[in-house]
């Protein structure tokens, strides 16, 4: 390909993972693919003979697996805040501001009529991260209108928290399963991962047991 070998295009690949890695938001997720970056150029660096390319890339590729563990094992303080009714000044504020990247991940998302229902924030070290609003159904069903995270904190873990460690909370509400539905691959595979499945019927919608 354009008079390169494969060695070539091997850094190249290397150079490509580190710059796509310092234009990413999440934090998570730029460390992992910084550490994959770095570590290819590495390779590279001693391939090549280019031993200062080598020695800084696997140093930063150190670094990377450093600050991931840290990450990994931080212990961070979750909890609920239910919005009360009547009261939609930050719900509203909150939607303005990450409209866009709510539109691009749930697109069935309607911020006007999804208002009338429960809305709960996601705090992550009394940080705001995530609104969930939800219809409670009389078959024991919650129907989820919204489950977003802003960008910053895409870990999985307030979605372990909201659906896991709470889920008996839920269940003493009287709710049996959760329900949401999605077209949209990259938050299916989201879906999938926290342990909703699709019903067999309607690839389309998705559902977990409480």
């Amino acid at each position: 390909m354009f008079g390169l070998t494969f060695l070539e295009l091997f850094g190249y690949c290397g150079s490509v993972l580190v710059a796509v890695s310092l234009m990413m938001k999440n934090i998570w997720y730029l460390r992992w693919v910084n550490f994959y970056g770095a570590g290819i150029f590495s390779i590279y660096g001693l391939l090549v003979g280019a031993y200062p390319v080598f020695v800084l890339n696997a140093f930063i590729s150190v670094v990377d697996v450093y600050y991931i563990l840290q990450m990994r094992n931080k212990k961070d303080f979750f909890s609920l805040e239910p919005v009360p009714d009547g009261n939609l000044f930050l719900v509203q504020k909150f939607l303005d501001f990450y409209g866009a990247d709510i539109s691009r991940h749930i697109p069935e998302f309607s911020a006007g009529s999804a208002l009338e229902f429960q809305k709960i924030f996601i705090l992550r070290n009394l940080v705001p991260v995530g609104l969930f609003i939800y219809e409670p159904k009389a078959n024991g069903r919650i129907e989820i209108k919204l489950d977003y995270v802003i960008p910053d904190y895409r870990d999985l873990k307030n979605a372990s928290f909201l659906f896991n460690e709470n889920r008996l909370e839920f269940k003493k509400q009287g709710f049996n399963t959760f329900v949401t539905r999605s077209a949209v691959k990259g938050h299916q595979i989201y879906l999938e991962k926290i342990g909703f499945v699709s019903d067999p019927d309607d690839p389309a919608l998705y559902y977990k047991p409480i």
